[in-house]
C-alpha cells in the first residue's frame, strides 16, 4: 500500500515538474515585438504613468549629494497578462539612480497588454526617467 502511494505520489511529482517546465519553454520561446498593431498601455494611459513615476520616484542621497543628474532609459516587456518583466537598463547614469529607475519601473501595475492581429503578444518598451535637482 505504502510503495503504491509513494509512487502515485512520484508520479504526480513528475507530471507536475513536466508542465512547469513546458510553462518556461512556452514563455521563452514567445517572441517579443517592439512594434504591434495596438501597442500595450499604462492604465490610464500615458499621464497616469507620469504621474505614478513622479510620485514613486525617490532621489537617492548620495546622487543628490554629489548632484549628479541625468535620463536614464529603461527596457522592460509587458507580457501577455500586463505584467512588467525583464528590466534593463538601456542607458545608465549613475548606479543609485540607475537603481531607483530599475525599482520604479518593476513595480508598476500590470499594463493593459499589446495586441497583434487580435492575439495578446510580449512587447518591449523603453521609458526614460529624468533626473534633475531643482
Amino acid at each position: 500500500m505504502k510503495k503504491v502511494l509513494v509512487m502515485a505520489l512520484m508520479a504526480l511529482f513528475g507530471l507536475t515538474t513536466v508542465s512547469a517546465q513546458k510553462t518556461v519553454v512556452a514563455k521563452k520561446n514567445q517572441q517579443v515585438f517592439d512594434v504591434v498593431e495596438q501597442m500595450p498601455e499604462y492604465p490610464g494611459g500615458m499621464a497616469a504613468m507620469v504621474e505614478y513615476l513622479s510620485k514613486n520616484v525617490k532621489y537617492p542621497a548620495d546622487a543628490e549629494k554629489k548632484k549628479v543628474e541625468g535620463k536614464v532609459f529603461v527596457t522592460f516587456v509587458v507580457d501577455t497578462d500586463g505584467s512588467i518583466t525583464d528590466v534593463t537598463l538601456m542607458k545608465k547614469v549613475f548606479p543609485s539612480l540607475d537603481a531607483e529607475a530599475m525599482r520604479v519601473i518593476s513595480a508598476m501595475p500590470k499594463w493593459v497588454p499589446g495586441k497583434q492581429r487580435g492575439q495578446v503578444v510580449r512587447v518591449r518598451f523603453t521609458v526614460p526617467i529624468m533626473f534633475r535637482l531643482k
